[in-house]
């Protein structure tokens, strides 16, 4: 059974996950299985980057910086000073592998970044939250980088445990602007369910998908996250795969669900609508 698998993330994330999926399954031999991007989060600058070049300025008083996700760290290192280096003294967090490589690309030190090992069970907030309890916070600044709006639960750890954590705005979300191509997706999406797999790795691209495209008897999704999970049933979708946010445990998922499509086994588990 060809099977066609729909990569959701940010244009730029999408790209990466798109060429990455892609090689892996060349690499397996898997022929009948297509990878196509449809970003269902857009991503745009701050009008007004101020608060960034403060939050520059400011860097060396923070303990931890937390990034919550790749775009965080995009957004917030096009705004640094030239020259001005990481400092010495201030830690950065990352929710998952991912991002942490980022970090190190944009020259954050490997030895000042703070994030679940590949192989952890979640990359999520409260994962991190399990590599940062046991220091000691009280009285420390920490500075979460992020989108115009989030989660506050590890703001929420930190505050409790003395920690004077605040938000800053790197970027902006909202949802997509669908064009011809991205309409003909849908459409194909629509027409077939079970030649498609939705690949959702944030809840809000469910909410912005639902928005444009009713969902069909019978389509299908891998989720990233439990609370992703959640969000694509009660969006309609009939069966649901968890699955670890890498491109190997997505790769298998992917495998096994074109030659068992009626249920996945391994390292992805599949949710049947409603047992969640």
């Amino acid at each position: 059974m060809a099977l066609r698998a729909i990569v959701t993330r940010p244009a730029a994330q999408a790209a990466d996950w798109v060429r990455d999926l892609g090689a892996a399954l060349e690499t397996r031999g898997e022929r009948e299985l297509e990878v196509v991007a449809l970003p269902l989060i857009a991503i745009h600058p701050l009008a007004d980057p101020t608060p960034l070049h403060r939050a520059w300025a400011e860097l060396a008083e923070q303990s931890l910086v937390f990034f919550v996700s790749a775009n965080a760290v995009t957004h917030f290192f096009a705004a640094r000073p030239p020259g001005l280096a990481w400092p010495a003294a201030t830690l950065a967090a990352a929710p998952g592998p991912g991002t942490a490589a980022v970090l190190r690309e944009a020259g954050v030190p490997a030895a000042q970044i703070v994030a679940p090992a590949p192989d952890a069970p979640t990359f999520d907030s409260e994962q991190l939250w399990s590599l940062l309890r046991t220091r000691d916070w009280s009285g420390r600044q920490v500075l979460i980088v992020r989108g115009e709006d989030g989660r506050d639960w590890l703001a929420e750890q930190l505050r409790d445990a003395g920690a004077q954590p605040r938000y800053l705005a790197a970027y902006a979300r909202g949802a997509p602007v669908l064009g011809a191509t991205e309409r003909t997706l849908l459409d194909a999406a629509a027409a077939d369910p079970a030649a498609h797999l939705w690949l959702f790795s944030s809840s809000e691209a469910v909410r912005h998908l639902v928005q444009c495209w009713p969902v069909p008897a019978g389509a299908r999704a891998l989720a990233t996250h439990p609370r992703i999970a959640e969000a694509a049933q009660t969006a309609g979708f009939a069966q649901v795969m968890l699955t670890a946010a890498t491109v190997a445990a997505v790769t298998d998922a992917l495998v096994q669900a074109r030659h068992v499509p009626q249920g996945v086994v391994g390292q992805a588990r599949s949710l049947q609508s409603g047992s969640l």
